[in-house]
């Protein structure tokens, strides 16, 4: 018996980031948006723990146990007294460090396909709390749709996404550490005050809208500056896109992958196009939103 789960990535519409926290982590208001680029997760029986992976820069996909996916494994069978011997097999399409959340979603996926060959019966409150200890995106790559999360971005609020928006991801020829780029956020802001992260309402009512013209005037991300500070070809690359018609243009998450909204499919697809042929980028991917979380096949 095999079990094949789907994960989606995200992109972040708000990434509002407080002060650096005594554990080091930051407080954020983060609005989630699963989109329509996955990765799949096949789990099956084997002698030991081992994990393969294939597709789009699998070579940088670490294959031992610190993998996120590993993690995820070992967790749930040490809650329920199961031997984690199991081949996790990841076929990778989401951008590897490219901040969206492709290592969260590995780890939904192997913790939601283990749970299935292994028939822990684990109740989505487990599952959820799993993911929380395994990293701060980890459940909304569970959850999937859309959704507010705030403490460090693990306590999550679904929200409500009114309609579908349309997206490119423009893919960057090289990846950024996240806790590289917060550790510069803290150091741009080392003498600002930094106000506490909140929401911002007027994003989720364009959210709940499905206002595409409306979320892009509300698109935020306080890691953006630090991100182009220790990545400044991004900057070539979100003029590109602009130009090219995208609605509103950022970076995702903690980079380098960059997203851009548009106003239909076919303004994605001549954005998508202008970027492939800039050459400010290594690939262009369409997607959409919002997008199922973690579903078993």
């Amino acid at each position: 018996m095999t079990v094949t789960v789907r994960v989606p990535a995200k992109v972040n519409v708000q990434l509002a980031v407080g002060g650096a926290r005594p554990d080091g982590f930051h407080d954020l208001a983060n609005v989630f948006l699963a989109v329509s680029l996955y990765d799949e997760v096949t789990a099956a029986p084997a002698g030991e723990l081992r994990i393969t992976c294939s597709g789009p820069d699998a070579g940088q996909v670490p294959l031992d146990r610190t993998n996120l996916a590993a993690r995820a494994a070992l967790a749930l069978a040490e809650r329920h007294g199961v031997v984690p011997a199991v081949h996790l097999h990841i076929a990778k399409d989401i951008p590897v460090a490219g901040g969206m959340a492709g290592g969260s979603a590995d780890a939904a996926g192997a913790l939601l396909a283990c749970d299935a060959l292994w028939g822990t019966g684990a109740s989505r409150e487990e599952l959820l709390e799993i993911c929380a200890e395994l990293g701060s995106d980890v459940p909304f790559s569970l959850v999937g749709g859309a959704a507010l999360g705030t403490g460090r971005g693990e306590r999550l609020r679904p929200l409500e996404a009114g309609g579908t928006f349309h997206w490119v991801f423009a893919v960057a020829d090289g990846g950024l550490s996240t806790p590289a780029v917060y550790r510069e956020f803290d150091r741009l802001n080392e003498n600002v005050p930094v106000p506490e992260p909140v929401a911002s309402q007027d994003l989720l009512d364009a959210l709940a809208k499905g206002d595409a013209l409306a979320l892009a005037a509300t698109l935020a991300n306080d890691l953006q500056p630090a991100a182009l500070s220790l990545f400044p070809s991004l900057n070539d690359t979100l003029t590109v896109g602009s130009s090219a018609g995208a609605l509103a243009t950022l970076v995702s998450g903690s980079g380098p992958t960059t997203a851009f909204l548009a106003a239909d499919a076919e303004s994605a697809a001549a954005v998508a196009r202008a970027l492939m042929a800039s050459g400010t980028c290594r690939t262009a991917r369409v997607a959409t939103s919002p997008a199922a979380g973690a579903t078993v096949l």
